[in-house]
């Protein structure tokens, strides 16, 4: 398989794992070096072919903006315990004012969040440009959870079944 064949099915994998998980938890580093997480909603990757960006509504004047525009590297943590599956991405940060983008992604229920809708002037996106993910998957349900840790106390030294993949996305 060629190189990029394989970053074209990890792209498309990376699509599956989170496309049902809405919320990320976004870590960026503040002006301090501290890092910082907030829960940010993923747009609506079953309505648009995942390219290997993802995208965010936000307040240009938002902390987390400044912590980007600073820091570019940030992190989306994405979990699904029911179904044990854990994935960790990281990438690139910028902020995008583009209207049109804006009202492309827009849907009326962000009016909850964003009362002034998509015509306000702060209303803005930020864009992470994903450079590489790691996801877990063990068993889903809680017998097969179960099944795991009793395999991985009983077993002499073999770890727990599941996997953990790194995809590649440059």
């Amino acid at each position: 398989m060629s190189s990029q064949t394989e970053h074209k099915s990890d792209k498309k994998l990376l699509s599956e794992k989170i496309k049902d998980v809405r919320i990320a938890m976004m870590t960026t580093t503040e002006p301090d070096g501290t890092l910082r997480s907030r829960p940010m909603a993923t747009q609506d990757l079953k309505a648009v072919e995942f390219d290997g960006d993802l995208w965010f509504f936000t307040y240009a004047t938002a902390p987390k903006v400044g912590d980007v525009e600073q820091h570019q590297q940030v992190n989306l943590s994405y979990s699904k315990p029911g179904d044990n599956l854990y994935i960790s991405v990281s990438g690139t940060g910028q902020l995008v004012q583009d209207r049109q983008k804006i009202k492309d992604l827009w849907n009326p229920i962000y009016k909850a969040w964003f009362p002034k809708g998509q015509d306000d002037p702060d209303l803005a996106l930020l864009k992470v440009h994903v450079e590489s993910a790691e996801y877990w998957d063990a068993p889903s349900g809680k017998m097969g959870a179960l099944y795991s840790v009793v395999k991985g106390l009983t077993s002499k030294g073999e770890q727990p079944s599941g996997s953990d993949v790194k995809l590649d996305m440059h």
